[in-house]
C-alpha cells in the first residue's frame, strides 16, 4: 500500500480520535479523554504530530505523536489502523518522526505494552520496536486499563 506521511493538520483530528478508538482495549480511554484531544490538538500547533496518508488523501491510516528535548526523544503515541498493520505504515511514521525531529547523538524512548500484557502479542508493538533496534528497558506503572507497560529505547 503506497502512502505519505506529513504534519498533521487540524482537520486530522476525527482521524486520530479513531484510531485512538482501535486502541482502547490495550491502551486505556482516550476518544472520550479531554486529556488526549488536548495533547493531540497541541501537537498539531506544534508541527510533531504525523499522519500516514494514501495518495488521494485517505486516512490518517496511522498517526505519531512525538516529543523532542535533545538528546532525549519520546515517541508519545503511534497507531496504524487495524486493517492495515504490518505494511510498513507505523516504520515509515516514525522513520518520518526521526527524520524530522532528531538530531544524534540521542535516545530514542517510547513506553509500550509490558510482556505479560494481554494484547502484547496482538498488537504487535514490542515486536515492531524491537525490529527497528530498539531494547527492552524498564517496567513502568501499569496503564490506565491495568495493564503492564514497559519502556523502550533506541541509541542513536
Amino acid at each position: 500500500m503506497r502512502t505519505t506521511t506529513r504534519p498533521a493538520e487540524p482537520r486530522d483530528l476525527p482521524g486520530f480520535l479513531g484510531l485512538a478508538g482501535q486502541v482502547e482495549q490495550w491502551f486505556g480511554p482516550m476518544v472520550t479523554d479531554p486529556g488526549f484531544r488536548a495533547a493531540v490538538e497541541k501537537n498539531i500547533r506544534r508541527g510533531t504530530a504525523l499522519v500516514a496518508v494514501t495518495p488521494d488523501g485517505a486516512g490518517p491510516l496511522g498517526a505519531l505523536l512525538f516529543g523532542a528535548k535533545p538528546p532525549m526523544y519520546h515517541v508519545h503515541w503511534l497507531v496504524v489502523a487495524e486493517g492495515v498493520r504490518g505494511r510498513g505504515i507505523g516504520r515509515a511514521l516514525l522513520a518520518d518522526a526521526l527524520h524530522r525531529f532528531v538530531r544524534p547523538p540521542g535516545t530514542v524512548e517510547v513506553v509500550t505494552l509490558g510482556e505479560d500484557h494481554p494484547g502484547a502479542r496482538e498488537s504487535g508493538a514490542r515486536v515492531f520496536y524491537e525490529r527497528l533496534g530498539f531494547i527492552p528497558g524498564d517496567p513502568e506503572p501499569p496503564g490506565p486499563e491495568g495493564g503492564s507497560r514497559q519502556r523502550y529505547r533506541l541509541a542513536l
